[in-house]
């Protein structure tokens, strides 16, 4: 079989038509790439180029070994540049998680921004809470999530997490609510109202830190609706069916039947904040580049 070196000597010869340019080209000395030749030809056992004191041509064999070695010259080239690409995760595939409140203000610009410097690697995108993000990635379901902080208990002994946002809540309260007109609103004034709020068991940490933040305010918020979503959370708001707290940063969402006030007082403030998450035993190449685009 011939190697690649060897094919590359022969297309020099091939394309040149003369030794002394093709070992020129090969950065080498000219008798040894005429015995190269020589060599090719003993074993293939055909002539590849037409001889007289010099060379004329090539041969029928020589034109059909040039058109294949330059096939697999190219296809050498291309599986080395794609394994580097592969190694400095250019290329492959990487699952993210994501919840859904980063879609708006985080996910394209990420997104964005990595298929931008790398557009060979595939993704795929899925919208879970954050508990379900930690399992999925658990299970190698996922490389990297997009979540709300804090984790469930335990969790950061196998994941590494970096803060991709911080912001903290606000009160989201129907258009024209009365208490819209206090100079000061506390967590305390929102006591005896009928509370939104997400499902425990989608998002426990965060979860408890609101329960924990209304305790320290003297009080358990009365739970009229839930819903996963913060958007979804700020529809049932501005239906009048209670009050919620949400992420500062949705106050420029455009609800018009929402009033966002600050909050003040005993258990505030109340942080919000949103981070990538992954494997601390994951080295997949576009795990890091992905992770490195992020720092970029």
């Amino acid at each position: 079989m011939l190697s690649l070196r060897q094919l590359q000597q022969f297309l020099a010869v091939a394309d040149t038509m003369n030794f002394h340019r093709a070992a020129e080209r090969l950065n080498m000395a000219q008798p040894p790439l005429t015995a190269a030749i020589r060599q090719i030809e003993e074993m293939l056992g055909v002539r590849l180029f037409e001889r007289t004191n010099r060379i004329t041509g090539l041969t029928r064999a020589g034109l059909v070994l040039q058109d294949e070695a330059g096939r697999t010259i190219r296809q050498a080239e291309r599986a080395m540049l794609l394994a580097r690409r592969a190694g400095e995760g250019l290329t492959g595939s990487l699952r993210i998680g994501f919840v859904a409140s980063a879609v708006r203000h985080l996910l394209p610009k990420l997104v964005a921004g990595f298929r931008k410097t790398h557009p060979d690697v595939a993704l795929e995108l899925a919208e879970a809470p954050t508990a379900r993000q930690v399992e999925s990635l658990f299970e190698d379901r996922l490389d990297v999530g997009i979540v709300v902080l804090p984790l469930p208990v335990g969790a950061d002994r196998l994941l590494t997490t970096r803060i991709l946002r911080k912001g903290q809540f606000v009160a989201a309260l129907p258009h024209g609510f009365a208490l819209s007109a206090a100079s000061s609103l506390t967590l305390a004034h929102l006591a005896g109202e009928p509370w939104i709020l997400f499902p425990e068991n989608q998002g426990p940490g965060l979860h408890r830190i609101i329960l924990n933040a209304c305790a320290k305010a003297g009080f358990t918020p009365e739970v009229a609706q839930r819903a996963v979503q913060m958007e979804t959370i700020l529809g049932l708001v501005s239906a009048g069916l209670g009050v919620a707290l949400v992420p500062d940063f949705l106050q420029t969402g455009g609800w018009d039947d929402v009033d966002f006030r600050p909050l003040a007082g005993s258990g505030t403030p109340v942080p919000y904040e949103i981070a990538l998450t992954w494997r601390k035993d994951d080295d997949a190449p576009a795990l890091a580049a992905f992770i490195s685009s992020e720092i970029r």
